[in-house]
């Protein structure tokens, strides 16, 4: 496989799980049924409040639907920034720049999840969660960001 098929395949791998962690979000509340229906998938320390957000996304649907649009926005916003991959897809050397400019915004995830969350009163487990997801986008994105650099020195070269 040639490296730039290899660079090609993984972008394609963050696309795809940059839509898949997306749409997640448009049946939020059915999802979180689902879990809690399933207690063996939920942590004993993470139960409470998922009962309370599956609580409140229940109260909050059923008066007042048009907060739940927010999640309609997230998710969409999910497929357009996987959009945005298109460009290296087509030409890694370069849209290299919006690799870098995914990995900035995975290293952001960490700051807005420890300001954002507290406030929130999000519980520290879930803002680990969701760093996690920054700190995990961050792998395939340096892998990614390596290969581009070695393919741009081998097209210099040749």
């Amino acid at each position: 496989m040639t490296l730039l098929n290899k660079i090609r395949l993984l972008i394609l791998f963050f696309i795809v799980a940059l839509i898949l962690s997306g749409v997640t979000a448009f049946p939020v509340e059915t999802e979180l049924r689902w879990l809690l229906k399933h207690p063996a998938w939920v942590p004993g320390f993470a139960a409470q409040w998922l009962k309370d957000v599956y609580a409140a996304l229940v109260e909050t649907n059923s008066k007042y639907p048009m907060l739940a649009y927010g999640f309609d926005w997230l998710a969409f916003a999910h497929i357009v920034i996987a959009m945005a991959f298109i460009g290296p897809l087509k030409d890694p050397v370069k849209n290299k720049w919006i690799i870098d400019w995914a990995i900035l915004a995975c290293l952001a995830v960490i700051p807005l999840a420890f300001i954002a969350g507290p406030i929130r009163s999000i519980p520290l487990f879930h803002i680990l969660t969701d760093c996690c997801f920054g700190v995990i986008g961050l792998i395939p994105l340096f892998i990614c960001r390596r290969w581009i650099n070695k393919l741009e020195k081998n097209k210099a070269v040749n």
